[in-house]
């Protein structure tokens, strides 16, 4: 696995980066993992169709409205993914392993893809494959401005509201998520660094 630290990074910015890292990928055969930060922005995935109170970025991603900020952990995954419901599976495995570590009672939700405590969203996933090659990523909150990712409900649904590790008790640095993640993912697509 390569491991690409961008740090704080405009999410257009990024965007294009991760195509970069994409072809990248798909010239290598390697997994490509991608931890970055973003400036408040609210993005929505290509079939959104929403009218939202925010100004929006569209994106080719699934799904609907996210919220980006510093303080949430992006990965974003250019990995080998010649079966996608199978890497989908492996990267759900390493974050629950994750929360497991973090005694975070987060779990997957299926029918809304993300993390949830209860009625709080902890974490978003949105990908997109081609050429056999995964795009975007999960969006975990570690310690972000609450009020701004509440100006809309997570992923536009009723009743579900953000929250953080922080928020949940969990006091924990960036670096020390992407370190945990990191092993996770090695251990869940038996992977080196």
């Amino acid at each position: 696995m390569i491991l690409h630290h961008w740090g704080l990074i405009d999410y257009e910015t990024a965007r294009k980066q991760m195509d970069e890292v994409h072809a990248q990928a798909c010239r290598d055969g390697q997994n490509h993992l991608i931890f970055c930060q973003h400036p408040d922005v609210f993005t929505v995935g290509r079939d959104d169709n929403g009218s939202w109170p925010v100004p929006t970025l569209r994106t080719d991603r699934g799904g609907s409205v996210t919220c980006h900020s510093p303080g949430q952990l992006v990965a974003y995954f250019c990995f080998q993914a010649p079966q996608p419901a199978l890497f989908y599976r492996r990267v759900v495995r390493a974050y629950e392993a994750l929360f497991d570590l973090l005694k975070v009672p987060a779990r997957y939700n299926r029918e809304t893809p993300g993390f949830y405590i209860e009625n709080r969203k902890i974490a978003s996933l949105g990908f997109r494959y081609r050429s056999g090659v995964s795009l975007h990523g999960v969006a975990l909150n570690v310690d972000v401005d609450l009020a701004f990712h509440s100006r809309v409900n997570p992923c536009g649904l009723e009743g579900i509201v953000p929250t953080s590790l922080r928020a949940e008790g969990c006091d924990i640095s960036i670096a020390a998520v992407e370190d945990s993640l990191t092993e996770h993912l090695c251990k869940a697509f038996d992977e080196t660094l």
